[in-house]
């Protein structure tokens, strides 16, 4: 298990971002997350500022550790603004996901099978959820891309969407947790998601 700090930026006045620090054996691979992390916290605070004409009243950054088990380590980022005279405020969500046998940052096509449709079956299954969870939706389901947001956790694979994606601003973050065991015909056997479907 990694261990966890919490580091502190401060972009300005009333702007406080919370991000994580990991601590672990593999100094190689701690710098690589690390350095990661503080990428896409930067990433995050210039998407709220960079194209923005209004003076940023209110910025708060936090984040979330999803997965923190069977050499896996998931982690989601969101940072809130609120800029002056906004209707409201907005928030970004963001996820990474750190394979550490592989020694790699995750994209979702890495959990699969290589020539797998993972894209076509995760689709069908978000589309059942859509279905039966009554999710309004702003126009036709897009379907599931090949850089998707995802975080993994005990035993399930998470996909979301930002806010106005597909669902109005008052329905949140729409997400979509998965069974791995629903997986298993597209995962490979020693990969990420298999190693979380082991009962031990």
């Amino acid at each position: 298990m990694i261990q966890v700090e919490t580091a502190t930026l401060y972009p300005g006045p009333n702007q406080s971002v919370y991000y994580p620090r990991v601590r672990m054996w593999d100094k190689p691979m701690e710098r690589f997350m690390n350095a990661e992390i503080v990428r896409e916290t930067t990433r995050l605070i210039d998407e709220q500022t960079g194209a923005m004409p209004t003076k940023v009243v209110d910025m708060k950054g936090t984040f979330e550790v999803k997965n923190n088990q069977r050499n896996a380590f998931s982690v989601s980022l969101s940072n809130y603004t609120y800029h002056y005279h906004a209707a409201h405020g907005m928030t970004y969500l963001s996820s990474l996901t750190f394979d550490l046998v592989e020694k790699r940052k995750c994209r979702l096509g890495d959990l699969f099978k290589e020539g797998s449709d993972y894209t076509q079956v995760l689709s069908a299954i978000v589309e059942e959820q859509i279905a039966e969870r009554q999710v309004p939706l702003l126009g036709d389901f897009p379907g599931v891309s090949p850089n998707q947001d995802f975080y993994v956790a005990d035993k399930c694979l998470v996909l979301y969407f930002q806010l106005y994606e597909i669902t109005p601003y008052v329905y949140g973050f729409p997400m979509f947790p998965i069974s791995v065991y629903d997986l298993m015909p597209i995962i490979p056997e020693n990969g990420m998601l298999a190693r979380l479907a082991e009962n031990r």
